[in-house]
């Protein structure tokens, strides 16, 4: 009986024309001269990107799985030939032994949160999950509404609620830690409504408006398999065995911690009893160009935006410890209003899956230190939460954002009126300020040297009639909440810290990742017999 083998032929290059049969043909053409592999019995894309390094010469670059007869094959051989041998992507958990007095409790509906919840309840755990903001259709109303000029709520918005902050984003699956759980949480996503394309693209995103849908799709699944989904539901305290929240006291056996980094009034009440660090953190403003400008800048041709989607860019510059690099980019997108706390002004960037806005906006980032802040972590938080007030109060108090053109920022004059690039926060609510004077020199200074050296990698980046709009504040949480290795908070029994807001991810996938690990932690200890 013939012995088959999966196996992942890398680096296969094609013009940006190449259909993905095409592709697999020329994957092919490639492994007959790989001795020990025999016949092809499948073959499909595993992974496909885009090298627009050389505006000349764009092409693709694949990777193809497929299965073949093979017999002893070296692995070291088969490096040197661009392929290698596929690994086993399975997550599983074994139960463990600890008896289980109460169902375990997830605090927040993230995307650390949905994952560490669909685990557990997919082991038979039953987790209740605690989401202070609304469902996916409550955050939908109350963004809209705050979008078009209505009130702030500050218990569902952006940050908050079903999905958690990365909702009303670009629905950007791309992250840079090499973990075997990626691809499992890419598979999921697909399983759950996003494009198939999620699991094959090397920078793929959902879109907010599948991802609302998606996430719709998690709520389902998770109480379908037992769990228990409680919205408008503020947590105020957490300890071991219980959590209490609108009022009540909540039993349970283990507590995950996923309140995400907007939380900051939860922070301040752990404070006391949690051990806490500051770690850094960055703050800046939102760039908007045109989306035709950026892709006829990438891509040399504005028209190859049909064939290979409109284009992204992600540029850094460091000096010392201090960075400044672009984050979020969000290609045919629009600057939303991002606050959760009254007399703040927040922005963040979002996409819908067509990306087929007029504007592509980012974020232009410059990295705080502790040493930048002090050793205290409510003083981390006091920071942002002072620049978004400055910001208001530049805006002119009425939640409209300050605004300024890249020429005015650079030269530190007045006068660019808006010319090309029309604002898209809150339908253009903004107003004319000195973006200088929301910031520290450091980071001021560096906002302006990188937007002039990005200026030089991307022909027009830092074109005088592109817009700037602050403040970017909410790029990360400033503070970690302190886990050892077997995830659970220092000083605590069974409550574990997980994802972005505990300071240990940096955007949907790595928290997605985290909430797995930190779901089979907590399976690995307990049993699931109550």
């Amino acid at each position: 009986m013939a012995d088959f083998k999966d196996f992942i032929a890398e680096n296969i290059r094609t013009p940006v024309t190449a259909s993905d049969g095409d592709i697999i043909e020329t994957a092919k053409k490639k492994l007959r001269f790989v001795r020990g592999i025999g016949r092809i019995v499948s073959a499909e894309i595993y992974k496909r990107s885009v090298d627009a390094r050389k505006r000349s010469d764009i092409t693709f670059v694949s990777s193809v799985e497929f299965r073949a007869e093979a017999g002893d094959v070296d692995v070291e051989y088969l490096a040197s030939k661009g392929v290698k041998i596929k690994t086993d992507e399975t997550v599983s958990f074994i139960p463990g032994k600890e008896k289980c007095a109460a169902r375990p409790v997830v605090i927040g509906f993230g995307p650390a949160g949905m994952f560490a919840s669909l685990y557990l309840a997919k082991y038979g755990y039953r987790p209740i999950v605690l989401e202070r903001g609304g469902s996916v259709g409550e955050r939908i109303e109350a963004v809209k509404k705050f979008k078009s000029g209505g009130a702030l709520d500050t218990e569902t918005n952006v940050q908050f609620g079903a999905g958690g902050a990365g909702t009303f984003s670009d629905g950007k699956l791309t992250t840079r830690i090499g973990d075997p759980y990626v691809r499992e949480v890419l598979r999921t996503f697909a399983d759950l409504g996003a494009p198939e394309t999620v699991t094959k693209r090397a920078k793929p995103h959902i879109g907010t408006d599948v991802l609302c849908e998606v996430v719709k799709n998690f709520h389902d699944r998770i109480i379908s398999l037992g769990g228990e989904i409680r919205y408008n539901t503020r947590v105020t305290e957490i300890g071991d065995g219980y959590v209490v929240a609108n009022g009540d006291a909540i039993p349970c056996s283990a507590s995950v911690l996923a309140i995400g980094h907007s939380a900051r009034d939860l922070y301040e009440k752990l404070y006391s009893s949690f051990a806490m660090e500051v770690k850094p953190f960055s703050v800046g403003v939102r760039i908007e160009h045109l989306t035709r400008d950026i892709d006829r800048a990438m891509y040399g041709d504005e028209a190859l935006s049909d064939v290979l989607g409109h284009a992204e860019y992600a540029l850094s510059h460091r000096e010392g410890e201090r960075g400044v690099y672009t984050f979020c980019m969000c290609p045919g997108g629009e600057v939303i209003a991002a606050a959760s706390e009254e007399g703040g002004v927040v922005t963040n960037g979002m996409s819908n899956s067509l990306r087929d806005g007029v504007n592509s906006n980012a974020a232009i980032a410059v990295s705080v230190l502790p040493s930048d802040v002090s050793a205290d972590p409510m003083a981390a938080i006091e920071y942002q939460r002072r620049l978004e007030r400055d910001a208001f109060r530049l805006g002119g108090m009425t939640y409209a954002a300050p605004c300024e053109t890249v020429g005015d920022f650079l030269d530190g004059a007045r006068g660019r009126g808006i010319s090309r690039v029309k604002p898209t926060y809150r339908c253009g609510d903004v107003r004319q300020a000195d973006l200088s004077s929301l910031f520290p020199d450091y980071i001021s200074s560096m906002l302006k040297e990188g937007i002039v050296l990005f200026g030089k990698k991307i022909k027009g980046f830092d074109a005088p009639d592109a817009v700037l709009t602050g403040v970017e504040s909410r790029t990360s949480s400033p503070v970690r909440i302190l886990r050892g290795d077997d995830y659970v908070a220092l000083g605590k029994k069974a409550v574990y810290p997980c994802g972005e807001g505990a300071g240990y991810a940096g955007g949907i996938v790595s928290a997605a990742v985290d909430g797995i690990r930190v779901a089979g932690a907590v399976i690995s200890r307990f049993s699931n017999e109550f």
